[in-house]
């Protein structure tokens, strides 16, 4: 007999700065979630960006989380750490026919859709892949690659879609349980990169292939996230993953109305700790007395 999978909720930041107050607000929802659930947290450190992660501040990670008095179950997940795991993921997919390589940059997008009337953007405001290089024949394909160039993987939308099929959808948990179920829209995002030309994977086929691999039953995250769950979704139907279930949480904002980041310097939850807060303190202030 199979032993049920309990409930599994992971807090999974990025070693790219230190935590902030929104961050703060998104481990202590997935701890309240856990306890409700009776189920248990793990952290994955999210480090698939070489360049802008490091261990220091991973250590802070963990520093803070400790601080707030947030447990977590050991191991740690470091991306970094199981490339493999998502070229299999890409390899499959490429196999199939789901996949195919662009040469294309950021700016040559650009300057193919510049002074194209009402081009269709995704729901992060970039413009949507024109299909460049979706056109290129085998050969040159594997000319190119051949001579080295490097190339993301993006994925074929239309082809994707008619394998998956139109109906994919996930049930969604307010912040009072309320639940209701949401239709993806993954072709929203075009033919969306997959793997990155600069690192063999992406954010999006790495998190549905972790999420997998350590038994995540319920993904809570920012509302920022919620439309990329059209895409996640997609990825999962594709690869025969089952869908946890989802809770995207308001986001903090400063007093001009924009998202705490890291790249608006929010303030760090341990300068607030060297100011004199308390954990206490700052989980009264979140909400979570």
């Amino acid at each position: 007999m199979t032993t049920p999978h309990p409930p599994t909720l992971r807090f999974a930041p990025s070693p790219n700065g230190y935590l902030h107050l929104g961050h703060a607000y998104s481990a202590l929802q997935n701890e309240r979630v856990a306890h409700k659930l009776g189920g248990q947290l793990l952290v994955r450190i999210e480090n698939i960006d070489l360049d802008r992660c490091r261990r220091d501040f991973e250590a802070a990670i963990f520093e803070d989380l400790a601080w707030l008095g947030i447990a977590w179950q050991e191991p740690v997940r470091r991306q970094s750490e199981h490339f493999s795991d998502y070229a299999c993921a890409l390899e499959d997919l490429t196999d199939r026919g789901l996949l195919y390589p662009c040469f294309c940059s950021r700016t040559d997008v650009a300057r193919k859709v510049d002074g194209a009337r009402d081009w269709p953007r995704d729901p992060d405001g970039a413009p949507l892949y024109p299909g460049t290089c979706k056109q290129m024949s085998a050969d040159e394909r594997a000319q190119r690659l051949a001579a080295g160039q490097h190339a993301a993987l993006r994925i074929n939308m239309d082809e994707a879609l008619s394998v998956a099929g139109m109906l994919l959808g996930w049930r969604e948990y307010g912040e009072e349980d309320e639940a209701r179920d949401v239709t993806a829209e993954p072709a929203l995002w075009g033919d969306a990169v997959i793997g990155r030309r600069d690192i063999p994977t992406s954010y999006h086929i790495a998190v549905v292939v972790d999420d997998h691999l350590q038994g995540i039953t319920d993904v809570v995250r920012g509302q920022d996230l919620f439309n990329a769950t059209s895409l996640h979704r997609l990825l999962q139907a594709l690869l025969g993953l089952e869908a946890p279930n989802y809770r995207h949480h308001k986001l903090l904002r400063d007093k001009g109305g924009e998202k705490l980041s890291k790249s608006t310097r929010a303030k760090a939850i341990r300068s607030l700790r060297n100011e004199g807060v308390s954990a206490l303190e700052l989980r009264r202030r979140l909400g979570f007395a």
